[in-house]
């Protein structure tokens, strides 16, 4: 059995979707966030108290982006992943790892000053400035979805779960409003999915099973 520790709308997101999107059988288990403050029993099972940590029998994994192509690969095949032999490889994996790298690394910064530290260490101006460089850096998507539906293989992938997580978190720190009209069209696709809409469902009836509250990440300064 797949396990998966999981925050609500946390980078634990990408691997759950994809798990709804797969249908693969899973067990979800909800950590208060962020774990390593709240949850200190959960750093025997990874020592940094990161979101996620997907657990496959012996073997473990904490990096995101990685899980997701793991899962697409190890357990396809499903037109999730882009094999080496299709020509939109290249731009398969550049989209998987810009999901993360590039896009949510700033929003990280964001939430923490913005949202997570107490009011004497807020620095309005790494807001600021990292808000700007996330918009910048969407303008990459944006080219990409003005004339396609999806970012690569003219069909969607682990690739759009990864961007599509960015977006997530910018919608739930109210980065969203700045969205341009192709950026927005492209989020609704992805949110209508059934993948998706299970995925929100999962974590919020295990979240309710396991007693976690679901947390506030609107930036607030």
């Amino acid at each position: 059995m797949l396990v998966l520790y999981h925050c609500a709308n946390a980078r634990s997101f990408r691997p759950l979707w994809t798990l709804e999107e797969m249908r693969l059988p899973y067990e979800l288990r909800v950590l208060p966030f962020p774990p390593r403050v709240l949850a200190k029993e959960y750093l025997a099972i990874n020592p940094l108290g990161t979101i996620p940590t997907l657990l496959d029998r012996r073997m473990r994994m904490t990096e995101s982006a990685a899980i997701c192509q793991y899962l697409a690969t190890r357990y396809g095949p499903t037109p999730l992943a882009v094999t080496p032999e299709e020509g939109d490889y290249g731009p398969f994996l550049n989209w998987l790892h810009f999901g993360e790298a590039t896009l949510t690394f700033p929003q990280t910064l964001v939430l923490r000053y913005g949202r997570l530290e107490p009011g004497e260490r807020r620095l309005p101006q790494v807001v600021e400035d990292y808000t700007k460089w996330f918009l910048g850096r969407l303008r990459a998507v944006d080219e990409s979805v003005k004339t396609a539906p999806y970012l690569c293989a003219d069909r969607f992938t682990v690739a759009d779960i990864s961007v599509g997580f960015a977006l997530l978190l910018a919608s739930e720190i109210g980065l969203d409003q700045h969205f341009p009209s192709s950026v927005v069209a492209y989020w609704q696709r992805l949110k209508s999915r059934d993948g998706f809409q299970r995925a929100l469902q999962s974590q919020s009836r295990y979240s309710t099973e396991q007693g976690v509250a679901m947390p506030d990440l609107r930036v607030t300064s």
